[in-house]
Formats: structure tokens, C-alpha cells, sequence
């Protein structure tokens, strides 16, 4: 089952306490699915998750969405381009959820968060995406709108806005487990930061050892080893026989010893050395 679906599911078993969150989840479902025919609904034959609680909806309000009593009832209007709502279904915060999640229900989809994070609820008319938009928004979550072909499609693609919109709508345990999987990408995500940050430290560490090997050897080349004072030729020396060992290690084998920031001066200086003796 992918995501959308058990998110779905978890939503078909809830069902609103109030009257009019009940109305405003199945007006939202017969708008945004299924057709009317001569005046009657016809659901969608290809949701399950609509048919089974648009019916149990319907049973529970005891209305019959094909009348007119039921259609007023629902706050549906009818329009050019089919049905719409009443703004004043959707005054309260509760049927807005309400809404949000009938709406869903029947057009929404999730992708699954281990693959990315991507909601969208597809409308039929650039009306229904207006008002999906702004029950989004109302709840301090940006979403955006755009047009696919004959569709008017709005979207939210933070995760975080996305996991605001799981709980708005009711699917907590789909929210923990969204929650978990971005817990483990974003533990997975900072371990790779941390193992790229130290492989470039140990690059750079590996870079900046054989190029003062390269000044070390150099200066022996053309000079001699003895060309350098004691106190630098005594570290030349180490840093060519230990060639793997950290600024630390090669201070600790200096007698006396020298700390990292010494070590790192001293090989400055040897290395300005070279340069001066590969100008001149």
C-alpha cells in the first residue's frame, strides 16, 4: 500500500463529533469527485476511500445529497463549470479540516517521504483550488497552485508544512510515521555531512603533508638538508620518516616538544624556504 493509500485509509475511519464538520467533509467529497447526472451524484467508481464514507456519511446525516434540501444542506452551488461551495461551510476552523479532509480523500496524494516530500490535492476548476488554497494557508502552511493541463493542481513540498497538514486533517499515526522517516533521513543526511566534512579534512591534511614533503625533499635536492637551521631541519627530518603523522604527533617527537600551532609555523618556514630557493 503506498503512502497516499494508508493515509487515506486512516482517514476513511475517522468521523467528525459535529453536524456540520460531517457536511462540509462530504460536500467536499461531492465536489471535488464523481459527477451529477440529471441531478444525482454519481461517486467515483475508482475510490473506494470516497464511496465507503460518503456512505457512511450520508447514513449517519440522514440526508439525500441528490435533493435539493440536500444540495442546501451541503452548501453546494451550482455553476457554470459544476459545483461549488458556500464560503460560509467552511467559517469554522473544525469544518475546514473538515473540509481539507474530504477534499483529500478524494483528490490528494502524498509522495512516499522516504522518496521526497510532496502534497497535492488536483481540482477540477480553478474555484475549488482557490478555496483549497486558502483553507491550506489559513492554517499557517504555504501552499502553491499550478495549472496541468485541464487541472488546477495545489501543492506543498515542505516536509515540515506537510506533516502540519497530516495533523490538521487527522492522520496522527500517519504523522509519526512520516516523523520517523524524516528523523532517520535527517540523521542519515548529517552522519554523510559529517563523514564528507572529515574526508575533506583528511585531503586537505594528505594534500598539505606531501606538499611540504615535496619542499623537504626539494631543499635536500638542491641544497642539502643541513641548508636549514637545527630547529627546522630536526622537524624536516620527521616529517619525511613519518610521513603519515599528525602535526601533534610530529610536535610530541621534538625534544623539547612543540605544540600544533609551532609545528604548522616551522613548516611555513620551511616550505617559504623552498619557494625562495625554486625563484632564485
Amino acid at each position: 500500500m503506498s503512502f497516499s493509500s494508508e493515509v487515506k485509509a486512516e482517514l476513511k475511519n475517522g468521523i467528525s463529533s459535529s453536524k456540520h464538520c460531517r457536511l462540509a467533509e462530504l460536500s467536499a467529497m461531492v465536489v471535488m469527485t464523481g459527477e451529477f447526472h440529471d441531478g444525482v451524484w454519481q461517486p467515483p467508481e475508482d475510490n473506494g476511500f470516497v464511496v465507503s464514507k460518503a456512505d457512511k456519511l450520508i447514513k449517519m446525516l440522514d440526508i439525500d445529497i441528490n435533493s435539493e434540501e440536500g444540495k442546501k444542506s451541503l452548501k453546494l452551488i451550482k455553476t457554470d463549470e459544476g459545483y461549488t461551495i458556500d464560503n460560509m461551510l467552511v467559517e469554522r476552523s473544525c469544518c475546514k479540516q473538515a473540509y481539507l479532509r474530504g477534499a483529500f480523500l478524494g483528490a490528494g496524494s502524498i509522495t512516499n517521504p522516504e522518496k521526497g516530500y510532496h502534497f497535492e490535492i488536483v481540482c477540477d476548476t480553478k474555484r475549488q483550488a482557490e478555496i483549497i488554497s486558502d483553507i491550506i494557508n489559513s492554517f499557517d502552511v504555504e501552499s502553491k497552485s499550478i495549472s496541468r493541463k485541464k487541472y488546477y493542481v495545489v501543492y506543498v513540498k515542505d516536509g515540515s508544512h506537510i506533516v502540519d497538514l497530516l495533523n490538521v486533517m487527522g492522520a496522527h499515526t500517519s504523522l509519526m510515521n512520516m516523523e520517523n522517516v524524516r528523523i532517520i533521513k535527517d540523521v542519515r543526511n548529517n552522519l554523510n555531512r559529517q563523514v564528507n566534512c572529515e574526508a575533506a579534512n583528511l585531503n586537505k591534511t594528505v594534500s598539505a603533508a606531501v606538499k611540504q614533503i615535496n619542499d623537504i625533499e626539494y631543499i635536500h635536492r638542491v641544497k642539502g638538508i643541513k641548508y636549514l637551521p637545527e630547529g627546522l631541519r630536526r622537524l624536516a627530518e620527521l616529517r619525511v620518516e613519518f610521513d603519515q603523522a599528525s602535526l601533534k604527533e610530529l610536535g610530541d617527537m621534538l625534544n623539547p616538544p612543540l605544540g600544533k600551532s609551532g609545528v604548522n609555523h616551522r613548516l611555513r618556514k620551511i616550505s617559504e624556504i623552498a619557494d625562495e630557493l625554486r625563484r632564485s
